[in-house]
């Protein structure tokens, strides 16, 4: 018999994929067409180097 798995136990990195891709989602719903590229980095709050 298989065992019942905790229902408490959590994959935090799974919950902070599923957190980005709400983030990029929600951005997406609210722009007037796709994303550029410089929009979906500021979304998942990608900062580059100058």
């Amino acid at each position: 018999m298989r065992e019942r798995l905790d229902q408490r136990v959590q994959d935090s990195v799974a919950l902070d994929e599923i957190e980005l891709y709400a983030e990029v989602l929600s951005a997406v719903a609210v722009s007037d067409g796709p994303l550029t590229p410089e929009e979906l980095d500021e979304v998942l709050g990608i900062q580059h180097a100058n």
